[in-house]
Formats: C-alpha cells, structure tokens, sequence
C-alpha cells in the first residue's frame, strides 16, 4: 500500500506515541492515536503548579544520561533543562551523612562485573560471588540500587544490563526539564495536531482485530476504527487485556520475559523548608537515603522550593498496596518525621499540597516501567518484528542503556515510525 493512504492508528499518547506519531504524519500518513486517559502524556503526569508552587511532575521526571532524543526535542521546543546538583545524604537510623558511595568491595565488584560472560540475576550474581557476612554492606546497597532506582526485583533483574549503571556508581547526570516534562508533552501534542494527527481522548481500546487485509480496533463501548497499521505503545502489563489478532498475540507472549517495575511517588509542599532549618547541613541536600517505608527523598535543589519528594520502587511496594493516596501521603510524613525526631501531626501542620500515586493501581499504566531480566533482548527482538500490521513501542522495547526512560519511549517510537516508514 503507498504511504500517502495508509491509515496507521497508534494506542496510546504516552511520549512514544506522540513521537511516533509526529514521524509518520511529517511522512504523509494518515495518524490517528486512541489514548485511553482524558489527557496526553501517559506515565507523565503534569501536577498544577498552582498546587506545588512550580510544573511539578506527579511521574517521569528526570532526563537520564546524554539523552540525545530528548535532548534534540527540547532544542526544537525551545525548553531548557537543568542538571540536579547538591549534596546526597544517608540516615542510617540514628543519624545523617553524607552519602559515601564507595564500598571496600567496590573494585573486586567491578572485576567481577568486567569478567562476566553469561547473564545471570542480580540475586543468583551476589549468592555466587559475593555471599559471605563481609560483603553484607554490598549486597544491602546493590539490593538497594536495584529496588529503589530500577524497580526492579533482584530475584529477575538481569547483571549484565545493569553492569554499566554499576561501574559508574549510578553516577551519571540527572537533569529536569524547565517547565517539567508536561511542557514536551505539550509540545510534541501541538506538533501531532499542527501535522493533522487525530488524537481521540478516552479511548479504552478493547481490541484489534484482523479482516480482508485490514485491521479493526475496537474501543470500549463497541466503537469501531479501520486502519492498515496499528502501533501499540501501552505499558507491557495492559498488552494481555487487550485482544489481538493471532500472530501478534504470539509476539506479545513474550512480554512476560521483560519484567515491569512499581513505583510509589508522593509529593508534599510545606509552608517553609523546615528540614533546612532542623539541620543546617542539609541547606544543599538533593537526595537522601533511608530504610524507612518510604526509603527515598529529594528536593529541588539548586531551586529553593519547600518541597520533598518521596520514592519507593521495585517489588517491596507491594506491603503498600491497601493505602490510598491519603494512606501514601501519612507514611511519607510518617518516614521524614522519623528522621528528623518529629511527629506527623508537626509535619502536617506545615503541608501546604500533597500528591501520592502507587502507579501499580493506575488503571492505564499498572506500573511505573520496566528493567531488563536475562531474557529481555531476545523478547524485545520479537516484539520489535515489524513483519505484521500490528506493530509495538514503547520505552520497554528500547535496547540502549537506560531502559525505562521518557528517553527510550521516545527513540523507540521514533525507531517504529522508522521502520514503518522503510517499509514504503
């Protein structure tokens, strides 16, 4: 069929879809995207800066790394982006300090990660090389990384694709967009528009179904849609509610290979910055690290503003699972009263907002994103397979080191686009 009058239909406007979707109508072809929620944007979540004193992000928000996508995007958009700095801190239960990253196991770590020839978990990894009592200190803190930045399960995540991220400590850049990551939305949303993308909000798509050449999606409510293509570039967890022809049901099956993270996120806005005030060393603080409930903090360090944010990934999230969002928001008070020697109600005196979503029950996303087990590259390459009309994207599908990123759900919308666009 000639590109000028294929209908291509992309489920999801989440950053791979946008993206998608900008490339193949800039090619002349008819795009219309099906996005289930009643905004764009998907795991990036915009929170009103009316609420939080600035475009504060309830999802997505760092840019990862050299980002070159992300980057470029940002340029066409005229948004700027600012690396994190200040200090890292750890609370070991009774007192602050400064976040050491180095382990006195640290290069016998690193030897054995360069030695490495077959993949294997992190958790099978650490039993084999690193088990006895010495190495506790480095179990805890790989454990730790793997949990909390991954959301991964150690008992699945694969070392190889971990390995670089370790052999840096964790130490590449971190940087925010100006405006938040609601403002690329928004800007890739007019792009979409501006080249005739139909996006349809509210799209709970149901079904693809194939016929005489063609595709069918069904959405939710029995409405129909035709196309030749479809891309499907929803979180992996909501591939197996969606009914598919028989050849892409057999790709996605896979999926299951490629393991999907939760993330628990609470933003709480206070009347003043008082944990500046409690502890004058902290005036820089950006990260700070606990084993509390919610064992990760950060402020908007070089910006001023009295907000802490709270982070808790990876398999343990589920002890979590009964708590509402007012039960989040009481365990984030809760760990930083615990910290810092006060009680809730002290805390919640001086809250001005508060946000908290477990992504787990997000009804469109049922998790954060997704991390690499030994089985991985070979699933993504069969869900990369652009062989029928039904194709898949998104930041699950990307073979580049950050996986799990804005910055790989856009190359791997971008790579899709690509391919459909190869195929003539």
């Amino acid at each position: 069929m000639s590109g000028e009058t294929e209908h291509i239909i992309i489920v999801g406007a989440g950053a791979s879809g946008l993206m998608a979707a900008r490339e193949l109508a800039r090619a002349g072809r008819t795009v219309t995207i099906l996005e289930a929620r009643e905004r764009c944007g998907g795991r990036i979540h915009p929170l009103p800066a009316s609420e939080f004193g600035y475009p504060a992000d309830g999802g997505a928000e760092f840019v990862h790394g050299e980002a070159p996508v992300t980057r470029g995007l940002l340029r066409e958009a005229g948004l700027s982006f600012q690396e994190t700095e200040g200090t890292r801190w750890s609370f070991d239960g009774t007192g602050f300090s400064r976040e050491d990253r180095h382990d006195p196991h640290e290069a016998e770590l690193h030897a054995m990660l360069r030695g490495l020839r077959d993949d294997l978990t992190v958790a099978d990894f650490l039993r084999r090389h690193f088990a006895g009592p010495e190495y506790d200190g480095l179990r805890h803190s790989v454990e730790r990384m793997v949990e909390g930045y991954d959301a991964a399960d150690p008992e699945r995540a694969s070392t190889l694709a971990l390995r670089e991220e370790w052999m840096d400590g964790g130490r590449h850049t971190l940087a925010r967009i100006v405006g938040g990551y609601g403002a690329l939305i928004d800007f890739l949303t007019v792009e979409c528009r501006g080249l005739g993308v139909a996006i349809r909000l509210g799209g709970v798509v149901s079904a693809i179904e194939e016929a005489g050449g063609a595709l069918a999606v069904r959405a939710a409510g029995g409405e129909l849609h035709g196309c030749n293509r479809a891309i499907l570039t929803v979180p992996l967890p909501l591939l197996r509610e969606i009914s598919l022809p028989a050849s892409a049901r057999a790709q996605a099956a896979v999926a299951g290979d490629i393991g999907f993270g939760s993330v628990i996120k609470i933003l709480l806005r206070f009347a003043r910055p008082w944990w500046r005030e409690r502890k004058r060393d902290l005036a820089d603080m950006t990260f700070l690290l606990s084993d509390e409930t919610i064992p990760v903090w950060w402020t908007r360090y070089p910006e001023q503003h009295p907000v802490l944010t709270g982070w808790f990934g990876g398999p343990r999230t589920a002890e979590l699972a009964t708590l509402d969002p007012q039960g989040l928001i009481d365990a984030g008070l809760d760990s930083l009263a615990a910290m810092f020697g006060l009680s809730r109600q002290d805390l919640a005196r001086d809250l001005v907002a508060a946000a908290a979503t477990n992504w787990a029950h997000d009804p469109f996303a049922r998790g954060a994103y997704s991390w690499a087990t030994p089985r991985t590259r070979k699933a993504q390459a069969i869900l990369a397979r652009t062989d029928g009309p039904v194709l898949f994207s998104g930041e699950a599908l990307y073979r580049g080191r950050d996986m799990g990123t804005v910055e790989a759900a856009l190359a791997s919308g971008l790579e899709t686009a690509g391919m459909i666009l190869q195929d003539g």
